[in-house]
């Protein structure tokens, strides 16, 4: 009876734990040139696509009424840097520090555009950093 117990509760930890080293959900993804590079192909279903990346930021459909989805990021990055040097001279005390900070932003621009059936007939990218 005991050793079924344990065998019981040691499964059931092993189970939580695998749960927690499941991936991340789509929503908590972060969109990045490497997983468009990877998820993306040409015949892909807007489901999957959807399931790759999530939703669009701007859906609009073309004169033939092929839509086009646009996924548009943008993340901005700030590091301080800071040094201090200080001394004491006698009875008088000087410190002196200086920091330096730096932000950078990052841009995705994705456009997907589907054919009449709902498929990735082609789709582009564009990534900057400044």
């Amino acid at each position: 009876m005991r050793k079924t117990v344990t065998t019981v509760v040691l499964a059931a930890l092993a189970a939580g734990l695998l749960g927690c080293a499941a991936q991340r959900p789509l929503e908590e993804q972060e969109l990045t040139v490497g997983l468009v590079q990877k998820e993306i192909r040409e015949g892909m279903t807007q489901a999957e696509v959807a399931e790759a990346l999530g939703s669009p930021n701007l859906v609009t459909k073309d004169a033939e009424g092929h839509e086009t989805w646009i996924y548009d990021k943008m993340a901005t990055e700030a590091t301080t840097r800071s040094s201090g040097v200080g001394g004491t001279i006698l009875v008088l005390t000087g410190s002196r520090s200086s920091s330096t900070s730096r932000t950078t932003q990052k841009t995705l621009t994705v456009v997907i555009k589907f054919d009449a059936a709902g498929k990735v007939s082609r789709f582009s990218y564009h990534a900057s950093k400044f």
